[in-house]
């Protein structure tokens, strides 16, 4: 029995990771013992789990129920796990965390690197990415989301805000009349994030709130590219403050409408209920938040 669990965790570890050669890194083991693992796992069970090709792997309808049923087991065993570092001096584990790829340019860099240094026998996993993920589907303890939660069952922390500056290369606006106000730039070109409606909000000083659409033929799936495509004079468009005040230095871009300012985004960690490290996971949010760092 003992080694048929041992089998299962490896099976749930390799469709976890995608491959057997990302399993066997991940786990620390050859990748030979990690297929006969599973081989040896299918022989017993008398089920094929894994259609295997040359690029890739993909579950059979054994292997989802299976796959199902495996990862509760693991919930159950990191929860012990979790249970031992209540008591424990040092938390250890693993923690998988997504974030938004602008992100490396922000603080949370830093916090992450902190908490890295406060706790050095917690191994963390990080994706960066500005395409959300499927926080339960794809195997994550945490995420960090930039904008403005929908109601979800997931739980939530608030991080801060992130300032965003609407802005445009120089090229882009010579021979363009300034614009004085937000209505000026209607017949302006963006360039659009797709996560992000097409309308932006602009607010005056004395309270005054204008939505602008404008022209749109070019849309983007990272705050990078959105960088990238306004240095290269195609459009105004609207950024984190970090990625603009790099563009200013270098003179790649401007402030346009200085005077007025964009809605902020919200910054925050998310995680499920039953996350395999659920205390690993608390412990990460609330140093995040500027909870419990002495």
């Amino acid at each position: 029995m003992i080694e048929k669990l041992r089998g299962i965790a490896i099976f749930a570890t390799v469709v976890d990771q995608g491959t057997f050669r990302a399993a066997s890194r991940h786990l620390g083991l050859a990748p030979s013992r990690i297929s006969q693992s599973v081989s040896n796992l299918e022989k017993q069970l008398g089920v094929t789990l894994l259609y295997r090709s040359t690029r890739r792997l993909s579950l059979t309808g054994e292997g989802r129920i299976l796959y199902e049923k495996a990862q509760q087991m693991l919930v159950a065993a990191e929860s012990g796990l979790d249970a031992i570092n209540l008591i424990s001096d040092e938390p250890a584990g693993e923690l998988r965390i997504t974030a938004p790829a602008f992100a490396t340019q922000t603080n949370i860099m830093d916090k992450i690197a902190d908490f890295a240094t406060a706790h050095p026998n917690v191994t963390l996993k990080l994706q960066f990415s500005d395409v959300p993920i499927d926080l339960i589907k794809d195997g994550y303890d945490v995420a960090i989301r930039a904008g403005w939660l929908e109601n979800s069952e997931l739980q939530t922390r608030n991080l801060g805000e992130v300032k965003r500056l609407l802005v445009a290369s120089p090229k882009y606006l010579e021979g363009k009349p300034k614009p004085l106000h937000p209505r000026d730039l209607e017949q302006f070109d963006w360039v659009r994030f797709s996560m992000r409606a097409d309308q932006t909000e602009l607010l005056a000083p004395d309270g005054e709130v204008m939505s602008v659409t404008g022209r749109s033929n070019v849309t983007v799936d990272a705050a990078d590219s959105l960088y990238e495509f306004a240095t290269r004079g195609l459009g105004l468009t609207a950024i984190p403050e970090t990625l603009a005040c790099r563009g200013f230095e270098r003179g790649e871009l401007v402030h346009v409408l200085p005077d007025w300012t964009l809605k902020p985004l919200g910054l925050h960690a998310i995680w499920p209920d039953n996350s395999r490290r659920e205390n690993l996971t608390l412990l990460f949010v609330r140093f995040l938040a500027g909870e419990n760092q002495g």
